[in-house]
């Protein structure tokens, strides 16, 4: 069985709490995107893990894959292993297999990353990690690739070959060229090629090896889909392409092979950095939905901005995705508002829509129209399954799922791993 799941929102859905969850199900568990840029918490009993680029599976016996459409900072994921480490869970070669093609993130693609940020009359919002300058040189074929930094020579060779080029990209942008051909960098890279490379193999054959054998395979995603490169809310997107039929391109196994697709939504929308985002909420609610859900950026630490759940948001993430199912997060924190809200479609130009308009700049000029539904006071943190919870929660999820067209499997109360249970 091949599974895909992907975010439906604009990511920070609960991706790796539901991962985690069902990931006891998969022989393997493959990243198939984005960067450290992206962040995932998974919290077990009192340990609470923050991740970015190793695969939610890697506490049960899946073994996990980061695919090569990824773009990888070793540095940043040899930090991961030595956390998890002193935590007591060894992270080896026989547990993470990293695909040789993947693109390795440059000192000189953060630098410009950053550079081109500052630059910018109207920001992204961009993390500043190098994920964007890492894709561009993918495409441009100026990559560094995991098999180079595991082989000093070819990793040398490679970084004279690209060090010009770079070097006039920074001084462009008014930095410091000097770290290009830094030895201090150059060092520790080639320390983490040696490191890396017992992990390195090949991602497709894996996969495509364990379906053929009647195993289970779990492509998992970053970020959200409204943050497509392609079909997101350009040009406040990610780089990279975060919707289901990615996961085929990026791994190397082919679209007939997919069984079903996971889609997580939260029970209402957030966002971080810049972009539309119709249903934003700024008054006390917007408050109360920040800091009961404690929504603040795993990697980046900033707040999110809350708003009202965004149906037509959902209509196209399932036309884009193909979802089979969808597991429906963060319910618990709709406790004590009165009453609840849900945008069924939007006035642009003096029209009703019920699907988002193609462009981003009318997206930004949409005017939410709600429907609003009875809210519930009582706490829904200790509820174990869905008849437990109030009538009114019952109703939600029900209006929500009737709307959306896509059955909703699995609900979320909390951020334990005993407070998720299928519905």
């Amino acid at each position: 069985m091949f599974t895909i799941i992907t975010g439906a929102q604009f990511g920070d859905e609960g991706k790796g709490k539901i991962v985690d969850l069902i990931s006891d199900k998969y022989d393997l568990v493959v990243r198939f995107q984005g960067g450290d840029n992206a962040g995932h918490t998974v919290k077990v009993g009192d340990t609470t893990y923050k991740l970015h680029l190793i695969p939610s599976g890697f506490l049960l016996d899946s073994r996990v894959l980061i695919g090569p459409g990824t773009v990888l900072n070793p540095q940043s994921l040899a930090q991961e292993i030595e956390m998890l480490a002193k935590g007591g869970i060894h992270i080896g070669p026989d547990k993470l297999g990293i695909d040789a093609k993947t693109s390795i993130i440059m000192p000189y693609h953060i630098e410009l990353d950053g550079l081109k940020e500052s630059s910018r009359a109207e920001k992204i919002g961009t993390t500043k990690k190098g994920i964007g300058f890492a894709y561009i040189d993918k495409v441009a074929r100026d990559e560094i690739r995991l098999a180079d930094l595991t082989d000093e020579g070819k990793f040398r060779a490679r970084l004279e070959e690209l060090a010009t080029q770079k070097e006039n990209m920074i001084r462009e942008l008014g930095g410091d060229p000097s770290v290009v051909l830094d030895n201090k960098y150059i060092d520790l890279y080639i320390k983490l090629g040696q490191m890396f490379a017992p992990y390195m193999t090949d991602v497709s054959f894996e996969i495509n090896k364990a379906l053929e054998e009647g195993k289970n395979v779990l492509a998992e995603g970053a970020q959200g889909t409204h943050l497509d490169v392609i079909h997101g809310t350009q040009k406040f997107v990610t780089s990279s392409s975060t919707i289901a039929g990615s996961a085929c391109a990026n791994l190397g196994v082919g679209p007939t092979k997919v069984d079903n697709v996971l889609g997580i939504v939260k029970a209402y929308i957030t966002r971080v950095g810049e972009g539309p985002l119709p249903t934003e909420l700024k008054d006390d609610i917007g408050k109360q939905l920040q800091q009961v859900g404690r929504e603040f950026g795993t990697t980046t630490g900033r707040v999110r901005r809350c708003g009202w759940f965004d149906l037509p948001i959902l209509k196209k993430a399932v036309y884009l995705n193909g979802y089979t199912e969808l597991a429906l997060t963060k319910l618990d924190v709709l406790s004590n508002i009165h009453p609840l809200k849900v945008c069924v479609g939007y006035e642009l130009k003096g029209k009703f829509i019920e699907y988002p308009p193609e462009l981003t700049t009318d997206l930004g000029m949409c005017v939410p129209v709600y429907e609003e539904l009875t809210g519930w006071s009582e706490d829904l943190t200790h509820v174990r399954q869905f008849s437990d919870l109030p009538d009114a929660t019952r109703r939600y999820v029900s209006y929500l799922e009737e709307k959306i067209g896509v059955q909703i499997k699995y609900i979320s109360v909390g951020p334990g791993r005993e407070q998720t249970f299928t519905k």
